[in-house]
């Protein structure tokens, strides 16, 4: 099993950074124009958050595991909900290999793998330097076209 590149942990740490200043943010609002609610409490759900949010990201990139099996791509992730999936080769219709602007930043890019079969059925792996991403991206295309080829048979 593969893991993904540790700067991932950095990406989704500032995505809980930015979760819990919207939150706060909100609660800030509130308490000037609704509820008046006592700093304490406020300053404690959103240090709460960040907290929980830092947390959360290193469990995550522990467990986020993938690899190329011979038949299909097989991933492992999630925190509270522990989830396994199955990519048969023969169901993926492409592959496309993503990288946002923090992600560039960080050197990091996301492989996503579109399957056959119902909407919005994707896979996507985060956290990958973007060589090992261009790589899976041509090998997951390659296993595909290969996979057709000997399911037509």
């Amino acid at each position: 099993m593969e893991s993904l590149h540790p700067r991932i942990r950095l990406l989704w740490i500032v995505q809980g950074v930015i979760y819990a200043v919207i939150l706060g943010l909100v609660l800030l609002a509130v308490d000037r124009w609704a509820l008046n609610v006592p700093t304490v409490a406020l300053a404690g759900v959103v240090f709460g958050v960040f907290v929980l949010g830092g947390l959360y990201a290193v469990r995550l990139y522990q467990v986020w595991k993938f690899e190329l099996q011979s038949d299909a791509l097989y991933l492992e992730r999630g925190v509270i909900t522990f989830v396994e999936t199955a990519v048969p080769f023969v169901r993926v219709q492409h592959v496309d290999t993503q990288f946002g602007p923090v992600e560039r930043l960080l050197g990091l890019s996301s492989v996503v793998v579109y399957t056959a079969g119902s909407r919005n059925a994707d896979v996507r792996i985060p956290g990958l330097p973007p060589e090992r991403a261009r790589d899976l991206q041509d090998t997951l295309r390659e296993l595909a076209v290969e996979s057709e080829a000997d399911d037509a048979v």
